[in-house]
């Protein structure tokens, strides 16, 4: 069988940088073992595959080369910009059926799309001994008056917090130590952070998810909603009348620029959106 399917650049701030996602349109008639196999050849950190739905606009799954994960930011970005550039969609507001429940999209005239998250979970802090062996750094690197902590907007994720963008970048990962720790916290991976920036952003990420298949990730986009509702639950971010611009993949010279908002009420977030713009549409064939 060969399937058409579409590669994109999600959160790309200029036309190098961005994560590359597979997006296979009118795939109801995939079996699972097939969108898998699809995902492996196609070899991102994510392909997404999008079928019709009875509860929403769309029904979107997401594989990795390793599997079926709940929820993509990136992919999801790709996948709604694709439909917009194809007409399939207009500016406006759409729902995509996931595993981590029914989402809503945003299509914005100038582009940019935003995927609506789940409310921010918080969960228990983590020691900071065992994360900083994993990431081959002193603990000095690690700010001292921050927890590492697990946090969702949809993935559990643990948010690592970083001194100065010079330590960040000396971060020597150990995947295999990251995996273990993933699996021991029941967390999709790493995203590592800090409040020193390039381009006055909010701040500069990287992020590890080896234990999905993803040493690191160019842009993340769930993990990036988590970051947010970190920020907010820690005092770090305190105007929310403009959207937080995270910088992530420059380690990877893959520049790319994540745009999130949170709505807060009477003191509680009552809204996560995490969005970007997406690049370099392509089309391939796979045979499977």
């Amino acid at each position: 069988m060969v399937v058409s399917v579409y590669t994109l650049n999600a959160f790309s701030k200029d036309s190098k940088g961005g994560n590359p996602a597979g997006v296979v349109l009118d795939a109801d008639h995939l079996l699972e073992a097939q969108m898998k196999a699809i995902a492996q050849v196609v070899g991102f950190s994510e392909t997404a595959f999008v079928t019709s739905s009875k509860m929403a606009d769309f029904k979107v799954r997401f594989f990795t080369p390793n599997g079926e994960v709940d929820l993509c930011g990136h992919a999801t970005i790709a996948t709604f910009f694709l439909l917009s550039t194809l007409k399939r969609i207009n500016i406006g507001t759409y729902t995509q059926e996931t595993k981590a429940g029914i989402l809503t999209i945003e299509s914005l005239k100038n582009g940019t799309l935003f995927m609506h998250q789940t409310m921010p979970e918080f969960f228990e802090h983590v020691s900071k001994d065992e994360v900083v062996q994993s990431l081959n750094i002193p603990i000095e690197f690690v700010d001292q008056d921050l927890p590492i902590q697990i946090v969702s907007t949809g993935l559990r994720d643990l948010i690592v917090p970083i001194r100065s963008l010079s330590d960040l970048h000396f971060i020597m990962p150990d995947f295999d130590a990251i995996s273990r720790l993933s699996k021991k916290y029941n967390v999709v991976g790493y995203h590592v952070f800090t409040m020193e920036t390039n381009f006055e952003s909010t701040a500069h990420c990287r992020n590890f998810a080896p234990l999905l298949g993803i040493p690191e990730e160019s842009a993340t986009g769930t993990a990036s909603g988590a970051l947010s509702s970190y920020l907010w639950k820690h005092q770090l971010a305190t105007d929310f009348t403009k959207p937080m611009v995270y910088e992530q993949g420059y380690s990877m010279n893959e520049p790319s620029e994540i745009f999130s908002i949170l709505k807060i009420e009477d003191g509680v977030v009552v809204e996560v959106k995490v969005g970007g713009i997406a690049s370099n549409i392509e089309q391939i064939k796979v045979n499977i």
